[in-house]
């Protein structure tokens, strides 16, 4: 799953910096996920800390990207 996902992030993070909308994105979603990357990160390290944390961390930061570019992409969307 986090290899699939984190295949899947820098596809939405173009989608989201070529676009300049936020039609299509929630970000709900994108808030709830990214609270369940920070879950996996909190119990690697102190249940079982692993290399399996990078992915998790790796996935966190491309959620938070998105996010930033959702704000981002608000924010045109107000001016036009």
């Amino acid at each position: 799953m986090l290899l699939c996902f984190g295949a899947a992030w820098p596809v939405s993070i173009y989608k989201s910096y070529t676009s300049g909308t936020t039609a299509g994105k929630s970000v709900i979603f994108l808030i709830i996920v990214l609270i369940g990357y920070i879950a996996g990160i909190l119990h690697k390290v102190f249940n079982s800390l692993d290399f399996v944390i990078w992915l998790y961390v790796m996935n966190a930061v491309m959620v938070s990207i998105d996010i930033l570019l959702y704000v981002r992409n608000r924010m045109l969307s107000a001016r036009r």
